[in-house]
């Protein structure tokens, strides 16, 4: 089998397992939810194959998620706001996994790149909690008093994006030493 074949296949694979861990979610009291580190074979594709590959993998499972989650899209006031959903919450925060790769392939580069490109997708989903779904924003939000959209969507956002970094480098510390000829080789 030759190199780029090989390349679509494994990435083919990789987006499917993804999304199917994405579908295995348990919901927090708070809202958002945590997954079986779905975006876990997507950050490996990263690092095995570098970040342009990466990038590509993880636009494409970008596009599975927006076709999953396109009711979210609804919710928007404006066609402007509708595109900003589209664009921050599915497309530009799922594609930011692909950057993982850039940190290098060693333990410690995932770890890394599990965090920034983690991180990456919290200031996404910030963006647009601030700016879309403020409007939504209850009166009280574990326990707290809501006044301002900033302090909610930190709250909303960080308290899922922590459970799923948490969980995603745990699983990733733990498979890396069985997985590391897949993180590390080409071919």
């Amino acid at each position: 089998m030759n190199k780029r074949t090989r390349m679509l296949v494994e990435s083919a694979v990789m987006v499917a397992v993804a999304t199917v861990l994405s579908l295995l979610k348990i919901d927090l009291p708070f809202g958002g939810g945590v997954t079986i580190a779905s975006m876990l074979p997507i950050i490996l594709i990263s690092h095995r194959y570098g970040f342009k590959w990466g990038l590509f993998t993880a636009f494409v499972y970008s596009v599975l998620q927006l076709i999953l989650g396109v009711d979210n899209v609804g919710y928007a006031t404006s066609a402007f706001m509708a595109a900003g959903v589209v664009v921050l919450d599915y497309i530009l925060a799922y594609t930011v996994l692909g950057l993982s790769g850039i940190f290098g392939k060693s333990r410690k580069a995932v770890a890394i790149g599990i965090a920034v490109t983690f991180g990456l997708r919290f200031l996404c989903h910030f963006i647009t909690g601030v700016w879309i779904w403020g409007a939504w924003m209850p009166e009280e939000f574990m326990g707290l008093p809501m006044s301002s959209p900033y302090v909610y969507s930190l709250l909303y956002n960080g308290w899922y994006m922590l459970a799923e970094l948490v969980v995603t480098e745990i699983i990733a510390m733990l498979l890396y030493k069985p997985l590391e000829k897949y993180f590390t080789a080409e071919n």
